[in-house]
């Protein structure tokens, strides 16, 4: 517009139009034409993989949700999942659900340069995570990333996000996650069954090619799994993932190990002692409760003495129970705190001393333990520290 007002303001006779004509035709201010890339694979060599957050009615509600796919790059065969978060663990299972799917493994497994996989290092210099690289050698696959915006490298991957999320996720809704992926593969299985224009053929049919030319699957896959160790709390419960878990009362303050697979949560104590629930796949925070662990009905659960510190000090000076009392409800300091500070009083300092101080601070309503040890340090200088006075004797 400005080129045009100055060429107009200078004499010359152009409408717009013609100037923007003849920018077009020489190319002035125009992008050079560049012609689109075509990627060839042969059957069994790559498999694209990638996410994509959507949004998907569960249980009556809406949830932000990330859809995981996978996809064979000769066949197109659609394979996807979703899940309500998508860490390392969640791609290995994935992973490992999706080559149970295909019957198979490619040479390669294509991403993008995700934290999820890439330890460093983007394109060809990417240096996966070992556990990744050797979940990989497990299945006889490498993973290989594009380089950093050349995300068309993987679009055997990218297409069909738009269609899941205007076809698969648009109208329907679920009871829950299990349900949610179970639909999830039967319309994999349909999809895969359908003429695509785009291809001009059934992914069914070129899978029935491709197949012949992927790696067989291991003869035992194992499970995949995480652990994490744990302590259980006042209440006899496991948190994990904002969830918690129940076990027996007997094991509150224990140490106990969990092991979280793609369906289940199994607490270990010991070799003997393993309580399994079922995983709650939900982000939303809750209570799993096992009918053993409930305690009987009016009974509550009978927990020990919190405090076993107070018990110590009373049995050691019955004297001090008024103060403890009084401590517990006006002290600043934690409770638990306080009475192991007050428990090392007891234990270092001599009796009249440590009592004459207290009694001291109760009647001022003192319960500053720092200053109740000065208090008592002064007491002891000057009870059993006495230094004798110049008598006019020489030593």
């Amino acid at each position: 517009m400005r080129v045009h007002e100055e060429l107009v303001a200078s004499g010359v006779e152009l409408s717009y139009a013609a100037l923007t004509a003849y920018c077009r035709r020489h190319g002035i201010g125009q992008k050079p034409i560049v012609p689109a890339g075509c990627y060839h694979f042969d059957p069994g060599v790559e498999l694209q993989h990638d996410t994509s957050p959507h949004t998907a009615v569960i249980g009556g509600q809406k949830h932000q949700v990330q859809t995981a796919s996978a996809v064979l790059c000769y066949s197109r065969l659609l394979f996807f999942q979703i899940y309500p978060t998508f860490q390392r663990f969640d791609c290995k299972v994935f992973l490992t659900d999706a080559l149970r799917y295909i019957g198979g493994s490619c040479e390669r497994v294509m991403i993008d340069n995700t934290h999820v996989v890439v330890l460093r290092g983007t394109g060809r210099e990417m240096i996966p995570v070992p556990e990744m690289e050797a979940f990989a050698e497990r299945f006889g696959f490498r993973f290989v990333a594009h380089e950093r915006g050349h995300a068309d490298r993987k679009g055997r991957v990218e297409r069909p996000f738009s269609f899941i999320e205007n076809n698969f996720l648009a109208g329907r809704t679920f009871r829950g996650w299990d349900d949610l992926n179970q639909q999830a593969r039967q319309w994999c299985d349909r999809v895969n069954g359908t003429y695509k224009k785009h291809i001009r053929a059934v992914p069914r049919e070129l899978f029935a090619v491709e197949r012949l030319h992927l790696k067989p699957l291991p003869a035992w896959i194992p499970e995949v799994y995480r652990l994490q160790q744990r302590t259980v709390d006042v209440e006899g419960y496991v948190s994990l993932h904002s969830n918690r878990y129940s076990v027996p009362v007997s094991w509150i303050g224990r140490r106990v190990e969990v092991r979280e697979t793609k369906n289940k949560v199994e607490i270990e104590l010991d070799a003997r002692h393993i309580v399994t629930h079922v995983r709650a796949m939900t982000t939303q925070p809750q209570r799993i409760t096992l009918a053993e662990h409930k305690p009987p009905r009016g009974e509550g659960v009978k927990r020990g003495d919190p405090h076993p510190e107070e018990q110590a000090i009373l049995t050691a000076v019955p004297e001090l129970a008024p103060y403890v009392t009084a401590l517990k409800q006006k002290g600043r300091k934690v409770v638990a705190l306080a009475l192991r500070q007050l428990l090392r009083l007891v234990r270092e300092y001599p009796r009249q001393p440590l009592l004459a101080a207290v009694d001291e601070a109760a009647r001022y309503g003192l319960y500053d333990l720092d200053r109740l040890e000065r208090m008592i340090l002064r007491r002891v200088a000057r009870d059993y520290f006495l230094l004798e006075t110049e008598t006019g004797h020489d030593d």
